[in-house]
């Protein structure tokens, strides 16, 4: 074999390599766009349905696209294209209204022409109060962020779909709201633990649909102590097993 030879095909080898990167990135930024995007959850304002350091995949066909869903933003059309409507009881990530350079994550509770009202920490929908039943207490700091047991109320939507959520404090701020009426287009979204939440009651307001990134969909990997997945020698200790590969409800 001639040096011209044996340069050409040490040249083709690299050529190939970096063929098959870029067509890696290429699939994964397809991905990532228009099926399942991978999201961390900041903050507690969805436990006990999710915890800080659940990571989750987030199904983007699932209410269409938009602008503040797909990469880079691009401003080239308004509103959003084959989606379908989000449904009562979906946990959504969605763009914060105010600023959307930012993730929420909520649960759905309110349809656009809707009602909504919390008395007494009861949630009502058009007037109709959601049955809402103590089912226990959990005392488990990992799970609550609090020193000692905390009442679990398990709410019923009307179309069947039930949750659990924790009431850190009695006739908190959150526990009687006004009537909220939810305008054309728009979705009101609330945290699981109505407690530590900042949502549509305070000041997340109502949700544009075209703000809507996808459904939360399916938990694949959670770990504790504000841990990163990438510290593995934490990983015995505080890698949360029971919680993985859990579809989120």
């Amino acid at each position: 074999m001639s040096v011209a030879e044996k340069s050409q095909k040490k040249s083709g080898g690299l050529g190939e390599t970096v063929s098959v990167i870029v067509q890696a990135l290429l699939l994964a930024l397809v991905i990532r766009t228009f099926l399942f995007q991978p999201f961390s959850i900041p903050s507690g304002s969805m436990r006990p349905t999710l915890l800080e350091g659940d990571y989750l995949f987030v199904t983007k066909w699932s209410y269409g696209f938009s602008r503040y869903s797909l990469p880079f933003g691009p401003d080239v059309f308004s509103g959003r294209i084959w989606g379908a409507e989000p449904k009562r009881g979906d946990v959504a990530v969605f763009k914060f209204p105010p600023d959307p350079s930012v993730d929420y994550i909520k649960r759905v509770i309110g349809l656009p022409g809707d009602k909504i009202q919390v008395k007494d920490g009861q949630l009502f929908i058009n007037g109709v109060g959601v049955p809402r039943q103590k089912v226990g207490q959990i005392d488990n700091r990992d799970i609550t962020e609090e020193n000692g047991p905390v009442d679990v109320y398990r709410e019923t939507l009307p179309n069947g779909i039930s949750y659990d959520t924790l009431d850190l404090t009695p006739n908190s701020i959150g526990d009687n709201t006004r009537e909220f009426d939810v305008p054309p287009g728009h979705y009101f979204m609330m945290g699981d633990n109505r407690d530590n939440s900042s949502d549509s009651r305070f000041t997340v307001g109502f949700v544009p649909d075209d703000h809507l990134v996808g459904r939360a969909n399916l938990i694949f990997f959670s770990i504790g102590g504000s841990a990163s997945p990438l510290e593995i020698w934490k990983w015995p200790s505080l890698m949360r097993a029971s919680r993985l590969f859990h579809f989120v409800n």
